[in-house]
């Protein structure tokens, strides 16, 4: 009897823990954003500066004593006109040398000439050698390449000579003078510096991160810095193709469609320019996963509150943000932090939500 009594109470306990419910799911909160159709760029502004389109260093060709500066900063110059003067002794000693050099090798020449042609005429009658003829001839020979050694010289110390003045290739305005009278000065030396009429630029210092965003065909206001209400527009002129060693930003050139008066060179200006838009859907960089090697995302069901691993195409990754070029709709709630503990079919609970 006490047996039976025993097997009857396991049984029940047996079909009393048949009867307790499974336990419930794990509900997982997430936090999810709604993917957004890209947009324009954003509006960025950047300060710089004017500058002429061409600057132009004026050096002399030559070394020597600078006697004289004929410009000043803020000097106004045109073509041909002098800018300084080099001390012309030197270059006036060597170009008499030229000249006395090349009338001695005309007279050299002449002579030779002469003696030459008595020479073949003695020959012709047998009173000289074959020998001596050609002794005369070539004497002739050596004294013609010697005039035109001697006119090559010359034609040089003119040159040196004319060298001695600097002049202007270009209209423009003197920006900066970098010799003084009195100066020794050597070849290649710049002397002045002229901002050639023809154009302005404003020019900015832009970061890396922004350089890829830059159309190359982008419309930029540019104003001055204490009058806003002066501005005007200009297009990408000139990037710099590589960064600078010390700042890592890349200097671009807007040429101006037109220069208020009040523009001045070297006068500071903002410039303001619309980024490139997203062509995707931007996401936090905290919302992609990796599944069998390939980039993901997990997408929620508004309506079950259930998650799905969804395969994505990247069309930019950066250390913030990530923008999807294929495999998001825009709607769709796209999971932001929470993504390493999901798995397929799992309901989530959205943070925030009631």
């Amino acid at each position: 009897m006490r047996s039976t009594a025993v097997f009857a109470w396991l049984c029940l306990a047996l079909l009393g823990a048949c009867d307790e419910p499974p336990p419930a799911a794990e509900i997982r909160p997430v936090r999810t954003v709604t993917a957004v159709a890209g947009s324009d760029g954003e509006l960025v502004s950047l300060t710089g500066h004017i500058r002429a389109q061409k600057e132009q260093s004026l050096a002399f060709r030559i070394d020597g004593r600078m006697i004289k500066r004929h410009v000043e900063v803020g000097q106004v110059v045109r073509p041909n006109d002098l800018v300084a003067e080099l001390d012309q002794v030197p270059q006036r000693d060597a170009l008499d040398q030229a000249q006395a050099k090349l009338a001695a090798a005309e007279a050299t020449l002449h002579e030779a000439g002469n003696n030459m042609e008595r020479k073949r005429t003695l020959t012709g009658q047998g009173w000289t050698t074959k020998v001596e003829y050609d002794a005369a001839e070539r004497t002739f020979n050596t004294a013609k390449a010697q005039l035109d050694v001697a006119k090559a010289q010359l034609h040089e110390a003119e040159d040196h000579f004319s060298y001695s003045e600097l002049r202007a290739d270009a209209p423009g305005i003197v920006i900066s003078r970098s010799a003084e009278a009195g100066e020794v000065v050597k070849a290649g030396q710049t002397i002045v510096t002229v901002a050639q009429d023809g154009g302005t630029d404003a020019v900015f210092d832009v970061p890396a991160t922004l350089m890829r965003q830059i159309s190359p065909d982008v419309v930029a206001t540019v104003s001055l810095t204490d009058d806003p209400r002066i501005r005007t527009t200009g297009r990408v002129r000139e990037t710099a193709p590589q960064a600078d060693p010390t700042t890592r930003s890349f200097r671009v050139k807007i040429g101006l469609d037109e220069t208020p008066e009040a523009m001045r060179l070297g006068a500071t200006v903002f410039g303001q320019a619309r980024l490139l838009g997203s062509k995707g859907i931007e996401l936090p960089a905290t919302a992609l996963t990796m599944v069998d090697n390939k980039q993901a995302v997990w997408v929620v069901d508004p309506k079950s509150l259930q998650v799905s691993l969804r395969t994505v195409e990247l069309d930019r990754h950066a250390s913030s943000s990530i923008v999807i070029s294929q495999g998001i709709e825009p709607g769709e709630l796209v999971v932001t932090a929470g993504v390493h503990a999901l798995r397929p079919g799992q309901k989530v609970r959205l943070l925030g939500a009631p």
